[in-house]
């Protein structure tokens, strides 16, 4: 077989489109629910799981930044996002949200395995 776009395509090498999935998720006693659209584990979460393995980003916050984006496929946070470094006001994701998002994550990278 030669190696080819047009073939690893047919062969579903490629991510395709963001999965679109509603979380819930609970902050300071009230309760919350959004859409997110999740890209499924790609070249970039290969990237940031090199640099979370050369101490250069935190792993959980490559992995939701590589994976939650906008309808288009566009990044909604950096790593630096999630973990607060990238405005220490703001800090980081809250505890529940984060879960809820590593939940869909999950959901989205395997199919049919039941949730615990």
């Amino acid at each position: 077989m030669n190696l080819s776009i047009d073939r690893l395509q047919q062969m579903g090498a490629f991510t395709g489109a963001p999965v679109e999935k509603e979380i819930t998720w609970e902050c300071q006693g009230e309760e919350y629910t959004a859409t997110v659209y999740v890209r499924r584990l790609s070249y970039m979460t290969a990237v940031y799981d090199a640099q979370a393995f050369g101490g250069q980003v935190d792993g959980i916050a490559g992995r939701i930044a590589a994976s939650i984006c906008d309808d288009k496929g566009k990044p909604v946070f950096t790593p630096q996002d999630v973990t607060g470094e990238a405005d220490p006001d703001r800090g980081p994701l809250d505890h529940n949200l984060t879960m809820a998002l590593l939940g869909v994550i999950g959901e989205v990278n395997n199919p049919g395995k039941a949730k615990s």
